[in-house]
């Protein structure tokens, strides 16, 4: 199955690995990163690993290889792109505060502010630093999200800048090279091919001034069903009609269907149903399942009743919503099986939480030709404490 990126674990290689764990392919990894340098050859654009999407610095080598930078959203994030990936580090956030502006100046190449205000705020200090190029991000008044938590255009949203509040502060735009929009969440070419045509019709009497514009996130490049060549006409395109760099961060494209997370069932219990509790955490481990809403794929499972044996999957903490959802086997399910999400690699690590002060997933990394997972971080005590005081 596609969201289980090719992994395929001896039982062996099941057997040797500390549960809760993410296991990401590193064969996996390189697939989708040529994928998006061909994207980047074709187009003649540049595409950054947004971190809020995938930040697992031990492929940091890897990485870089294809592509030219990375996109922080904070100072830690700006700090690992800078000490760890090298490149071009673009930088935005909604808000900064003077402290974090002091840090970012001495990191960033690009800095993206959510509306004039914090740019005319830090104009002065901008100026100092000839080197770095000023971004506004606009806000199309756009939508193609379907969940409402992840639209960005969404009715009073705070991200960005609007027509409206950006035509009254246009005097104070000097210095501005490029703008800024994200409005996508999991989608194909056609939701960029709507967005940007209201970017230009809206905000189009801006480019001829700027030299570079970032399409954002939320391309599902590396999905099978991708319009990888529609993509690349779109982009070459819109190059013709505006001499400006081009840039793309889809941070879960990198690592889409590049992991797995694997977890170990501790306990079976009937409550008019049968219930199988998990080493792992769905509110701790994988909060998109309960955010977006979504259904994680199981290898080796299916929906409710359609195979012999029907249980519902639930997490080892105490928030009574820490469920999966109700999953069927071929067997039964005893204490001690291992249980395979596919296509955990993406917004997990970088949003999981000790909740419960229960552990995080271990991290392995999978070479495929060798068939062996190498341990490249475990979770101790001393990690949850010390995030409290």
């Amino acid at each position: 199955m596609e969201q289980f990126g090719g992994i395929k674990f001896s039982q062996q290689a099941l057997a040797d690995l500390q549960t809760p764990c993410y296991v990401v392919s590193k064969t996996q990894l390189e697939r989708n990163l040529l994928l998006l340098q061909h994207v980047q050859q074709q187009a003649g654009c540049k595409i950054l690993l947004a971190f809020k999407g995938f930040a697992m610095w031990n492929l940091a080598p890897l990485v870089r290889k294809y592509l030219p930078g990375t996109s922080a959203s904070s100072v830690n994030e700006a700090r690992l792109g800078r000490e760890v990936y090298g490149g071009e580090l673009h930088v935005y956030a909604p808000a900064f505060s003077d402290a974090d502006m002091a840090e970012h100046l001495a990191l960033a190449d690009h800095i993206v502010f959510n509306s004039p205000g914090q740019y005319k705020r830090f104009k002065a200090l901008l100026e100092k630093h000839d080197s770095i190029k000023a971004g506004i991000r606009i806000n199309p008044e756009h939508s193609e999200a379907d969940t409402p938590l992840y639209d960005p255009s969404g009715r009073y949203s705070r991200l960005g800048t609007t027509l409206e509040n950006l035509k009254n502060h246009l005097d104070h735009l000097e210095g501005i090279s490029g703008l800024h929009f994200h409005n996508l969440c999991e989608q194909n070419v056609d939701a960029l091919e709507r967005t940007l045509a209201v970017v230009e019709d809206k905000f189009g009497f801006l480019l001829q001034r700027l030299s570079w514009i970032n399409f954002g996130g939320g391309h599902h490049i590396s999905r099978s069903d991708y319009q990888v060549d529609r993509l690349i006409q779109l982009i070459k395109d819109f190059k013709r009609r505006h001499a400006l760099e081009v840039y793309l961060e889809p941070g879960e494209a990198i690592a889409l269907n590049t992991g797995v997370l694997v977890t170990t069932v501790e306990d079976v219990i009937i409550n008019e149903k049968s219930i199988a509790l998990l080493d792992t955490s769905v509110t701790a481990h994988m909060p998109d399942v309960l955010e977006m809403p979504y259904r994680p794929l199981i290898l080796n499972a299916d929906e409710p009743n359609r195979k012999k044996y029907t249980y519902r999957l639930g997490g080892v903490s105490c928030l009574a919503g820490d469920v999966v959802g109700d999953y069927s086997f071929d067997d039964e399910l005893k204490v001690g099986d291992r249980l395979i999400f596919g296509d955990m690699a993406h917004y997990t690590m970088v949003k999981n939480t000790t909740f419960n002060g229960v552990r995080l997933p271990s991290m392995y990394i999978y070479d495929e030709e060798a068939d062996q997972c190498r341990l490249v971080k475990h979770f101790t005590y001393e990690d949850y404490k010390n995030r409290l005081s």
